[in-house]
């Protein structure tokens, strides 16, 4: 069962991403911070990441491109989750290493999507 890693400071979407994760069947973890998201990445090995932006201290962006600059969290692929809907927030997303970019609200059959296939594509298949 892959486990998906929720890093947001509202604590409503966290429980409410990790319910709907919960119930197709993926094991699911919170974090209410940057920081917090870098140590249980580091801790669990998660399969994949799913980092808002705006969050205080530490926003998205600066620990996305922490994880991908560390040799133990590389390989995890991040979907970016932000309400910043502009072509240049996409594009900072991806500077920042991050593999997938969705705005707020998201859509959940999308979101599901992109899991798969960044799954698949970090099992080679």
């Amino acid at each position: 069962m892959p486990t998906i890693l929720v890093v947001d400071d509202q604590a409503d979407k966290v429980e409410l991403t990790c319910r709907r994760l919960s119930r197709r069947g993926f094991d699911v973890l919170g974090a209410a911070s940057g920081a917090e998201g870098i140590a249980l990445a580091h801790q669990r090995k998660p399969d994949l990441i799913m980092m808002d932006v705006q969050m205080p201290g530490m926003d998205g962006h600066e620990a996305a491109s922490i994880l991908k600059k560390d040799d133990s969290t590389r390989a995890i692929p991040i979907i970016i989750v932000t309400a910043d809907a502009q072509p240049v927030d996409r594009e900072r997303a991806m500077a920042a290493g991050a593999d997938a970019y969705m705005s707020k609200p998201v859509d959940f059959p999308l979101l599901l999507q992109t899991i798969d296939q960044l799954l698949a594509r970090r099992c080679g298949s």
